[in-house]
């Protein structure tokens, strides 16, 4: 019922944001736990503070001259790297410095292993024309699951690297990211789609490059996993990896890039650089060229680094697989079947209680380490909300039949059995708060004493059950003929007694002469079939003017009975 009346809410994308944040919460409990370790051949040069600096001061602007880049691919070559992969793009240079533009391209066309990226985007075409981009730029794609849709990974346009480079190298991958509703980047696309093509992600090109994965077209298969060779990558609905994160910013090794450029003017010893097979990462943490996002791990993140986080996953095929909503559903109900037993079986609210919210933080324990362990993204808040919801909704049950049980013993502890009037113990009671009342009130109320006429005589010529009958009949007969408020009660054996409340002698009078009227006018039905009638004998009393307690009410309307007795029976007593 939750999950079919929130579908598609504004409630729904509430809790969507509730659980996306317990995923950072049981993230950052594993990076503080140090039980995730980068992958050690991951290398980030980076254009930090310093040299951001450090490159202003020299050479007097920003972006760098990109024949400097040319000369530290060149310096990091030397030491065999396994790839250069640059989180920067080369558009077009503003100053139209185009011998250093030719030295960068030079350099990618001598090194295959030099990866640089680019920007797909929904740019206006009125301000910028969408280009066709290189066929080899795109990869082949066999979608076989029905979950997985890169319809939000569908863009317009493209913001154009220089020519030279994407004219000839295939090495361009794209760096596109995904951010939830709150901001914060969970997730990266493996590809994006332009122009009814796939583009593949900068940081799964450099991953499949260490790997040396070379597919001429990427399977998603049908559980929603994208191969790459004996890996299994899940993908969210959108197509995007999530990502298993290692801890805060600076988690990798960090150059500054000026320390490297100096080396380069030998203005620097020679630090001992080790690049050797190792995944070099050219780009920028410095705050103010506004590369930086939120992650779950840390809120300035830059972008250089969740690429290198995405390779990381990559290498140690370490992704997040986030288990389905028929998953949620099948714990949500587990649990709220766990709560009804808990509930149900336990007499203490305390202890049904606390055994409840332990099962409820064994499943929370559960998921952490289901994802600690496992890679596994299990759904917490749904399953919770179900429970609780169960939980509160078993007690009001539960109280409900309580409530309904004590009503019933309550009622066979203050009813008479054969005439469903209420029983003697409940008389007395009633009369002496009656007492109390009408004196703090100062009011009055009437209480009327009957008896069967010749009962006992009638038992002997017709037996019991048939006197049972005539009891039950008589009862009913009482119950017909006074209000709702007015409390009938079998004093004993055949004599009943009515309360009538805020009712004075004439009122009473006037109850009991109809009252008796109606019992001898009926034909009572005995259980051979057979009917007969019976005639009845009242007494009637009225406070305060025939006593001041309840013994001596009764004892006047007693007298009265036995008044109508003496004079001929079928009658109110005088």
């Amino acid at each position: 019922m939750i999950f079919v009346s929130v579908k598609n809410t504004n409630f729904n994308n509430f809790i969507s944001m509730i659980e996306n944040r317990t995923f950072d919460l049981r993230q950052n409990v594993m990076i503080k736990e140090h039980n995730k370790s980068v992958n050690s051949d991951i290398v980030i040069i980076a254009i930090d503070d310093a040299t951001y600096e450090y490159i202003l001061d020299k050479y007097g602007e920003w972006p760098l001259p990109r024949d400097v880049y040319a000369k530290l691919v060149d310096y990091i070559e030397m030491q065999h790297p396994k790839s250069i992969a640059f989180d920067l793009m080369f558009v077009k240079s503003m100053k139209s410095n185009a011998k250093a533009d030719q030295m960068l391209i030079d350099m990618m066309k001598k090194y295959d292993n030099v990866f640089v990226s680019m920007n797909l985007d929904d740019q206006s075409p009125d301000l910028r024309t969408p280009p066709v981009l290189p066929e080899d730029l795109s990869i082949g794609l066999e979608n076989k699951s029905a979950n997985v849709s890169f319809d939000l990974q569908t863009y317009t346009n493209c913001r154009k690297i220089l020519d030279g480079i994407l004219n000839y190298s295939s090495n361009i991958g794209m760096i596109n990211v995904t951010r939830a509703d709150d901001g914060i980047l969970r997730k990266m696309p493996v590809l994006v789609k332009y122009q009814d093509k796939y583009y593949p992600q900068l940081g799964l090109k450099v991953g499949m490059d260490y790997l040396n994965i070379k597919p001429k077209k990427l399977v998603i298969d049908a559980h929603s996993n994208l191969i790459l060779g004996d890996r299994k990558i899940y993908l969210d609905k959108d197509g995007s990896a999530i990502l298993n994160w290692y801890g805060p910013h600076e988690t990798y090794e960090y150059i500054p890039m000026y320390k490297v450029i100096q080396i380069l003017n030998g203005k620097h010893p020679d630090i001992g650089l080790d690049f050797n097979n190792k995944i070099v990462y050219f780009g920028t943490t410095a705050s103010s060229l506004f590369d930086i996002k939120t992650v779950p791990s840390s809120k300035i993140y830059p972008g250089v680094e969740i690429q290198a986080t995405y390779v990381n996953n990559i290498i140690d095929n370490n992704f997040i697989r986030r288990l389905d909503r028929s998953f949620t559903i099948f714990f949500g109900v587990l649990l709220a079947i766990i709560t009804i037993c808990i509930v149900m079986n336990e007499s203490s609210a305390f202890v049904g209680s606390l055994a409840a919210f332990s099962v409820y933080l064994l499943y929370v324990f559960g998921t952490y380490y289901a994802m600690k362990y496992f890679n596994l993204w299990i759904d917490i808040i749904y399953p919770l909300l179900l429970a609780i919801i169960t939980f509160i909704s078993a007690y009001i049950v539960k109280y409900l039949i309580k409530s309904r049980d004590f009503e019933q013993q309550y009622m066979l502890a203050t009813t008479d059995g054969l005439t469903d009037l209420y029983n003697h113990r409940y008389f007395q009671e009633q009369m002496r708060m009656m007492v109390d009342a009408s004196k703090r009130y100062e009011t009055s109320f009437s209480l009327i004493i009957l008896d069967i006429d010749f009962f006992k005589k009638f038992n002997d010529t017709f037996g019991h059950q048939a006197g049972d009958a005539v009891l039950r009949q008589v009862a009913q007969t009482l119950k017909k003929n006074i209000r709702s408020t007015d409390i009938a009660c079998r004093y004993g054996g055949e004599e009943m007694s009515i309360i009538l409340p805020k009712t004075d002698h004439e009122v009473a009078l006037f109850t009991a002469n109809k009252i008796c009227a109606r019992v001898s006018s009926k034909d009572f039905r005995l259980p051979n079939g057979r009917e007969t009638s019976v005639t009845i004998s009242l007494g009637v009393s009225t406070f305060p003017v025939d006593g001041q307690t309840a013994e001596e009410l009764i004892e006047a309307a007693d007298k009265r009975l036995y008044n109508a007795k003496n004079n001929g029976r079928n009658q109110v007593g005088e």
